[in-house]
């Protein structure tokens, strides 16, 4: 049974910066994809950064290049996703997912490619 919980999400102001965590258990092989999304009232769950838990890789939006990483500790079984710079357009509820079968290949981008979700943490972001 996987069992995804988020935690870091908060208020900040323009230019700050949040952590997000997410506690991973049940994911006990590397062929799952980990990733987190976002979603904003009004708007699609959009997928932010990925990782490869089979060979490491990662993937971002074009929106948060430069801005965001995603890093996993193993020994933790936590995901992270460490966002600086953060804009208001950085506001939503944001949601640790794994995709079960797709390490090792490529991240899925679309939400329906991933079997587990966490129950969100939102990050707000005022101008």
């Amino acid at each position: 049974q996987v069992q995804l919980v988020e935690s870091g999400g908060g208020s900040v102001q323009a230019g700050g910066s949040l952590r997000l965590s997410c506690a991973a258990s049940g994911v006990t092989s590397r062929t799952y994809c980990m990733a987190w999304f976002r979603q904003a009232p009004g708007k699609e769950r959009e997928r932010v950064a990925s990782f490869d838990l089979a060979n490491g890789s990662t993937q971002y939006a074009d929106s948060v290049k430069g801005r965001f990483t995603i890093s996993q500790d193993n020994a933790k079984n936590t995901l992270y996703l460490q966002m600086s710079n953060l804009k208001p357009e950085d506001t939503a509820m944001y949601y640790c997912a794994a995709a079960r079968g797709w390490g090792g290949t490529y991240c899925p981008a679309t939400r329906y490619n991933y079997n587990y979700w966490g129950q969100g943490t939102q990050v707000t972001v005022s101008s």
